[in-house]
């Protein structure tokens, strides 16, 4: 792969948020020629995670990374090494460099071979995929439960309107005369009967008005004078089931005290 150094030095340092930074030790291995052996040893780097470019410096303050690690074709994993915390970063590549690293601690290890191991555009490619995926199952979901009720609530009210008697209880509009409901509405039967209501079952008939006192306010409840017997039957009957009629049934006592009081006016005279 063949990298512009000025620009990779520039992002490097530009202000772009980092993924993961932190400081860890990488080991160096050092040929010595006369001695024909390898000697380790760690060096403490400041290194900047942004994407999956690996950049490492010799001091949190340094303007240009002295090495960088593109995190391809890599896997990340724990290492048996001297030190603790030890992690590696290999290549698919037989021949490819290893990288040692050392945290200063477990937690820091974990987090940094977590940042690590999704940080490759592999790992990217296959996250996206999985949540395109679950993009599309969830819209098929959504899409089948919207279908659902509509479906459920268009037939419903079909059956409504083409058979009223179907109409929900809190549906059905109630015949309302002063604020009070009329005896004859909701489809009762005529006589004072009970109706049937949706569940097979009776309704309650209406209650019954209260007994009307005499005019004279007595507590016999004697009738006052011009008022007929008749006018003190009870008004539920089959001829007093709407509302106009018991209207007209109560209005007889002051049609009657009305009368009463035009006589004595013109015998006043």
């Amino acid at each position: 792969m063949k990298l512009n150094e000025r620009s990779v030095a520039h992002y490097a340092t530009c202000d772009s948020p980092a993924d993961h930074a932190g400081f860890l030790r990488k080991r160096v291995e050092r040929h010595h020629h006369h001695a024909h052996h390898y000697s380790t040893s760690y060096q403490r780097r400041w290194f900047v995670l942004k994407g999956n470019l690996l950049f490492y410096f010799e001091e949190r303050e340094s303007r240009e990374p002295v090495g960088l690690v593109v995190l391809e074709g890599c896997t990340v994993e724990l290492c048996e090494a001297a030190e603790e915390f030890a992690f590696a970063i290999r290549f698919d590549d037989a021949g490819a460099r290893a990288y040692v690293l050392v945290a200063d601690g477990q937690a820091t290890m974990e987090a940094w071979v977590k940042a690590l191991s999704r940080a490759s555009f592999d790992y990217m490619r296959l996250v996206v995929k999985e949540l395109e995926k679950q993009l599309e199952e969830a819209c098929k979901s959504l899409a089948a439960c919207c279908k659902s009720p509509r479906r459920s609530s268009s037939s419903g009210r079909k059956r409504h309107l083409s058979n009223p008697a179907l109409l929900p209880l809190q549906e059905k509009p109630s015949i309302l005369e002063n604020g009070y409901s009329t005896w004859g509405s909701g489809g009762c039967i005529p006589g004072g009967a009970a109706c049937p209501d949706h569940d097979g079952g009776q309704a309650k008939p209406p209650p019954l008005p209260p007994r009307r006192r005499s005019a004279t306010g007595s507590a016999t409840g004697s009738p006052a004078p011009g008022l007929s017997p008749a006018m003190l039957e009870s008004p539920v009957s089959p001829d007093t089931i709407c509302f106009s009629k018991l209207h007209n049934w109560y209005g007889q006592e002051i049609v009657a005290l009305r009368r009463e009081w035009q006589e004595r006016q013109k015998r006043g005279h």
